[in-house]
């Protein structure tokens, strides 16, 4: 039986030659695609000023740089999300202030907010968990009341949509990842939606080292900045990518109908909220009813993989990390958290899958947890 992963990116043919030429072509690094693929990126997003970074997290630390969010200065943002949405306050200086989720759309608890704003409330950083939209209209009221800038982390969501709108074509700084287990990828990649295309400039130093090029053939620096830029490589694939990624989102929603579907309910899971306006359907969680099996997770992993079917964990509450223990938190805080980070497990979904795939998953889960019910 062929072992089925719980993602896998699907890279066409077309693409492939592409990226042949690239390397043909004497120019790797940034140059022409990712021009191209910047100027595609912003059309998608309808019009907007779209910058490339080598990875979602340089996006994030961008961000909030642009934002003048350093040292002294705290960002609100949700324990649930790859730790690198905390790492990159923490990479500038600031202090991540964590709010809980609704257990419901497992995204930052929205009625929380308020009561964590203090004067050093520099900015709000949500996450749209597995591709699901943060309610955009009661973020943006709070961000407004407090004068508070958003960094929206849509690693995650490319090609989801609010309220009929493109996740990225509104608000303020949208943070995306083209990472390899993403919608769409460059393999490592991401970018940056800016709302002033006059950030642009600052955005480009921050990049690169702070560079800028004179007249004379010459440079100047200014700025500390990094070396976050994408090569012509990833750009390469990621326009081959954003060709299809409408495509690609349609498909996972056909699957996650499917799941809803074939899913035992007398398995007691916590599935996830059942979007199918909105959501890009990044990943298909559910919550294991451990408080009622007499397996663990982990024992429920390894039964999957004696199956030949891969399980992720998205993921472990951010504050019970040794990083963040170290900086006071502790269990019990953050309850809804805990309670996902403990329980959750990352179904196999990607386009490439069939509706059979997915009733072989609900058929394993089934031998695996029937057994283990109390």
């Amino acid at each position: 039986m062929t072992f089925l992963p719980f993602t896998r990116p699907s890279i066409d043919e077309d693409t492939i030659a592409g990226v042949a030429d690239v390397l043909r072509s004497g120019w790797i690094t940034s140059g022409p695609q990712v021009k191209a693929f910047e100027e595609q990126l912003s059309a998608y997003l309808g019009g907007r000023t779209v910058k490339t970074v080598s990875s979602g997290t340089a996006a994030l630390e961008i961000a909030l740089q642009l934002c003048g969010v350093g040292p002294g200065d705290e960002v609100i943002t949700t324990p649930i999300s790859w730790v690198a949405t905390a790492n990159s306050v923490l990479h500038v200086g600031a202090t991540p202030v964590f709010v809980d989720v609704d257990i419901a759309t497992r995204n930052i608890d929205l009625g929380k907010i308020e009561a964590a704003i203090t004067p050093r409330t520099k900015a709000i950083l949500p996450v749209d968990l597995a591709g699901l939209p943060v309610d955009r209209e009661r973020l943006y009221q709070i961000a407004r009341r407090h004068h508070l800038r958003v960094v929206e982390d849509a690693a995650q969501s490319m090609g989801a949509r609010y309220r009929g709108q493109r996740v990225g074509a509104f608000g303020d700084l949208v943070a995306i990842s083209f990472h390899a287990n993403k919608n769409m990828t460059t393999g490592e990649g991401g970018a940056l939606v800016l709302p002033d295309p006059a950030d642009g400039t600052m955005f480009e130093k921050l990049r690169l080292q702070g560079v800028v090029r004179l007249a004379d053939g010459t440079m100047e620096v200014d700025v500390a900045g990094g070396k976050a830029n994408l090569t012509d490589i990833a750009a390469r694939i990621g326009i081959g990518q954003l060709a299809r990624v409408e495509a690609f989102n349609a498909r996972r929603r056909e699957l996650a109908r499917h799941y809803f579907a074939c899913l035992d309910q007398d398995l007691r899971c916590a599935l996830p909220l059942a979007d199918f306006a909105d959501t890009n359907w990044h990943m298909f969680q559910v919550l294991l009813p451990l408080g009622e099996l007499t397996l663990s997770r982990g024992e429920f992993i390894a039964q999957m993989r004696e199956r030949e079917i891969g399980i992720g964990v998205h993921y472990p509450a951010i504050h019970l990390y040794a990083l963040y223990r170290q900086r006071g938190f502790c269990e019990g805080q953050f309850p809804n958290a805990e309670r996902i980070g403990r329980e959750t497990v990352t179904l196999p979904l990607f386009p490439a899958m069939s509706l059979e795939d997915v009733e072989r998953v609900c058929e394993a889960m089934a031998s695996v947890l029937r057994p283990a019910l109390r």
